[in-house]
């Protein structure tokens, strides 16, 4: 199944999977060896430690190599929605209830990051906006219950 993801959420990912194989497999097997040098496994913290994170390593690689080859790019920039919300999409809302206006971008699950304005496709409110155009209120369940946002602006960059 395909997943869909930015360019630059897929470039993140690639690097990541990048700096896996060539800096930190190497490191943590350097460690181990190290680690075994030190004689008694049975009692070897640093032993237990670096195979712990050779495991955590190799299943981050696994993981990534999966999805690299299943990943649709998306060019949020090539989309043409009418000014409907889609995958891609940069929108700008305003709380109803707080009064606070918020900008997001909706991208694949794996570049979610609230902080910077990322919000995952399948996240409640990106989940709500979808098909969503300027000028619409859209409710979102969240946690602390029913939230109320009007779409000020969307766009494909």
């Amino acid at each position: 199944m395909p997943i869909p993801i930015t360019a630059r959420g897929a470039e993140k990912l690639k690097e990541e999977l990048q700096r896996l194989k060539s800096a930190d497999r190497p490191a943590v097997i350097q460690a181990i060896k190290e680690a075994r040098e030190k004689g008694d496994l049975s009692e070897n913290a640093e032993y237990d430690a670096a195979r712990e994170r050779q495991g955590f390593i190799e299943g981050r690689i696994q993981e990534l190599e999966g999805k690299v080859g299943a990943l649709q790019i998306i060019d949020p920039a090539a989309v043409d929605a009418g000014g409907r919300i889609v995958f891609g999409a940069t929108v700008a809302l305003e709380d109803m209830v707080a009064g606070v206006q918020v900008k997001y971008q909706i991208v694949g699950d794996d570049e979610a990051d609230i902080k910077a304005g990322l919000i995952s496709i399948s996240s409640p409110i990106a989940r709500a906006l979808i098909g969503k155009s300027e000028g619409d209120l859209v409710e979102v369940a969240a946690p602390g219950g029913i939230r109320e946002y009007e779409v000020l602006e969307v766009h494909y960059a």
